[in-house]
């Protein structure tokens, strides 16, 4: 960040002298990383509340959690268009609030100057290995140039499809993770896609002794289910069908018209149900695009159920909110607490943020057990702990 301020501090503060963290997003000029980057920016200004950051609640405030001022963004992506000018686009669809863009403009330029382009691209003859080196050498580079005590992965790029039975090839989302392992960076993957889920990441996970994070950003439909599931299995009520419905506009609405992507999607919210309730239930997920909504999105749930004798009940429920404000402040957490864990040497799957996700890779599926997990974490990452 430049102009008059020193890098990494706010008009009116002294120089920071803190150990800075990177956060390097794939997707970087994305709904989500904007908004998560402006969104930053503006709370270290003091210009909103931290409403959503669960980081910035007391339950985290002995856990020496990076602060968030002291957060410098880089990313890849394949778009060329500036942070300045998505920023402005979602201000026109009613996600950033008017005026927020021109308050925090120096921030979005600092962080579109460190975004490197991402791939593979249409006609991009790269070997995987010479991919993974590019990006990991982008990664490193930022790292130093920075000063930075270490950088955090979050994968929050469009929705891929899963690698077709056979295909041993590494999708985009793999290359990234794999360039994180090879820079020791932690990973978050915020998406459904396979990061370091495949199988030839599996040994190079474990060796690398990082703290990693995924996958799905938990936000709307399944956070209602990872709910609701629970009440229905704990009162004995047998639930015979869950049908829903997700309208979509965006970016992630188009990537998601794509059938092989939705099903990526859909898994995770199938899983939520069966192991949750036990059984998986008739009904499925529908999602279907539209490009009017823009940012927003509506999730319906229609919920069979029988109660005593037999009586035959119906549960509905409806969510309208903003994915790109929902995501936001947990792309922040996540960034916050895997960095802690690295710094407090915590390996592999951090036990506690499966909170955050539809597709946790350890601990409890219903949000009451991921959040004691989640309180459990904040305890362990307390120095001295």
């Amino acid at each position: 960040m430049t102009d008059s301020v020193p890098e990494g501090a706010t008009p009116g503060t002294a120089p920071r002298t803190a150990p800075r963290t990177g956060v390097w997003l794939i997707g970087a000029r994305g709904s989500v990383a904007t908004t998560a980057i402006a969104g930053c920016a503006a709370l270290t200004a003091g210009l909103h509340p931290p409403v959503g950051l669960v980081t910035e609640t007391p339950l985290f405030a002995d856990s020496a959690l990076p602060p968030l001022d002291s957060l410098v963004f880089g990313g890849h992506d394949t778009s060329c268009v500036p942070l300045t000018k998505r920023a402005d686009a979602l201000v026109a669809g009613g996600v950033l609030p008017y005026g927020l863009p021109a308050a925090v403009h120096r921030h979005l330029t600092a962080a579109d100057a460190e975004i490197r382009p991402g791939g593979p691209l249409s006609g991009d003859t790269r070997s995987e290995q010479e991919l993974v080196d590019a990006f990991a050498a982008d990664l490193t580079a930022f790292t130093a140039r920075h000063h930075l005590a270490r950088t955090v992965v979050v994968n929050v790029a469009s929705t891929e499809a899963a690698p077709a039975p056979g295909d041993d090839r590494l999708p985009p989302s793999s290359l990234y993770a794999a360039a994180a392992l090879r820079a020791g960076c932690p990973f978050v993957d915020f998406t459904p896609a396979t990061g370091l889920r495949h199988p030839r990441l599996a040994d190079a996970a474990r060796r690398s002794g990082l703290p990693h994070a995924g996958r799905d950003g938990k936000t709307g439909q399944t956070l209602l289910r990872s709910v609701l599931g629970p009440m229905f299995h704990h009162r004995a009520l047998a639930v015979r069908a869950w049908s829903g419905t997700n309208l979509l506009g965006g970016g992630d609405g188009a990537a998601l018209a794509d059938p092989a992507a939705a099903a990526a999607k859909n898994a995770g919210k199938e899983r939520v149900l069966a192991e949750t309730l036990g059984t998986v239930p008739e009904g499925q997920v529908h999602i279907d695009d539209v490009p009017s909504l823009g940012d927003w999105k509506t999730a319906w749930d229609h919920v069979a159920f029988d109660g005593f004798l037999g009586s035959r009940m119906v549960l509905q429920t409806i969510w309208q909110g903003c994915d790109s404000a929902l995501a936001a402040p947990l792309v922040l957490d996540l960034t916050r607490l895997t960095a802690r864990a690295h710094a407090a040497g915590l390996t592999g799957p951090v036990d506690g943020l499966g909170f955050y996700f539809k597709d946790p890779e350890s601990g409890p599926a219903d949000l009451p057990g991921q959040w004691q997990a989640l309180v459990a974490l904040a305890e362990r990452l307390e120095p001295g702990a």
